[in-house]
């Protein structure tokens, strides 16, 4: 990180006052890899030495690849730029960054496989660690950005990417680029709705220029998933989407359900136990080409219902909602694609239905108009609640 040192000369002995500037959303230092390293970037591409690229510390067989740059018979994927690295066997690159303490933070990567047959790849910023699993390819370009959240339990913190595989091959591992971090807030619960992030608009980095969403792998923990008040609890990842590559049905974000039953995303509300409740969102297709049928499987509590997307000429996307009868104090809702899906013009390419505007609301005040004393009416709910 840069440092910056302010100094103040006073009439007493000279005192140095120094601080360090603080990550910021965006691309961590030299985290697209195209800094070139004091020897120039090297022609066989091997790492020889730990400082050898700037900003990072490395450890074991790590290259510096280029766009175009082939391995035998295979051209190696750069997914942003001319430059990236890849991991050989239990090789890693690390950095230090300085973060708020106590702070949630999100990790955006690229990231592509190569050679190896089980290919997978740690990040880990301690305590914290998760392994991504590179073997399932989502999208025909052989790469994908992909987020991972920490929770930070000191100002400094140190994070590692490392390949865990051990290969015939040395030199086989996984591609990794365009690292960025952006710090995450939770927003309060608003008074009419009981989900939290109910509209997807708080998340991970995204790149402007990168058409491929972001993929949230599993997270065991929601209190430091990439996608505030969600937790994505099964085995394959969700795709995070932006209304500049793909139809969004409000605001700028929304997520797209991949792989069936293996792509779900929950979120445990405060109920009170007994009261009749409304789950609403909006089901919509993200115009990327999805083969049809479309559908989801949404549940709150111990209601369950299979949701039809029907297309329309006038819109992407419908309003669905379920009725439930809380029975405690705290209810789950879930969602998850009952089909797996690929794009009409790529059978290798997953993707799925969108969910967006998700809200939880005592169903007694959708009997009641939301404007003038209905509003009042509606407050006075939720304080009893």
């Amino acid at each position: 990180m840069k440092s910056a040192c302010t100094f103040l000369l006073l009439l007493l002995p000279q005192y140095v006052i120094c601080a360090t500037t603080m990550a910021e959303d965006g691309l961590v230092p030299n985290g697209d890899f195209e800094a070139s390293p004091a020897k120039g970037f090297p022609g066989e591409s091997i790492v020889e030495s730990p400082t050898d690229i700037p900003s990072w510390q490395s450890k074991g067989t790590v290259e510096l690849v280029e766009s175009g740059q082939k391995q035998g018979g295979m051209i190696l994927i750069v997914p942003q730029g001319r430059h990236a690295v890849r991991l050989g066997n239990d090789a890693e690159i690390s950095q230090e960054i300085t973060v708020e303490k106590g702070s949630i933070y999100s990790i955006t990567f690229g990231a592509a496989r190569t050679c190896a047959q089980m290919e997978s790849l740690n990040v880990s910023v301690a305590p914290a660690s998760q392994s991504i699993d590179l073997q399932t390819m989502y999208s025909v370009q052989g790469w994908n950005p992909f987020a991972c959240a920490f929770s930070a339990e000191d100002e400094k913190v140190s994070l590692v990417f490392k390949n865990p595989g051990m290969e015939d091959d040395p030199t086989c591992g996984p591609i990794i680029d365009n690292i960025a971090i952006k710090k995450l807030f939770t927003s309060d619960k608003p008074k009419e709705n009981a989900v939290i992030n109910g509209d997807f608009e708080e998340g991970p980095w995204m790149f402007r220029n990168t058409s491929l969403g972001v993929l949230l792998p599993t997270n065991l923990d929601e209190e430091t998933s990439s996608l505030p008040g969600w937790t994505v609890e099964s085995n394959r990842a969700v795709r995070y989407i932006d209304s500049d590559h793909y139809a969004v049905p409000g605001g700028r974000r929304a997520i797209e359900l991949l792989s069936g039953k293996e792509g779900i995303i929950s979120q445990m509300l405060d109920t009170k136990p007994d009261k009749p409740y409304t789950l609403t969102f909006s089901l919509g297709h993200a115009d990327d080409k999805c083969k049809q049928p479309l559908a989801v499987m949404a549940f709150a509590g111990d209601q369950s219902q299979n949701f039809h997307y029907t297309p329309n000429s006038n819109s992407t996307f419908q309003s669905s909602s379920l009725n439930f009868t809380a029975k405690a104090e705290r209810t789950r809702i879930a969602f998850y694609s009952v089909y797996y899906n690929t794009r009409s013009d790529d059978l290798s390419s997953l993707c799925g239905p969108v969910v967006d505007d998700v809200r939880v609301w005592f169903s007694q005040a959708t009997r009641i108009g939301l404007n003038g004393l209905g509003l009042v009416i509606l407050g006075l709910l939720w304080l009893v609640l």
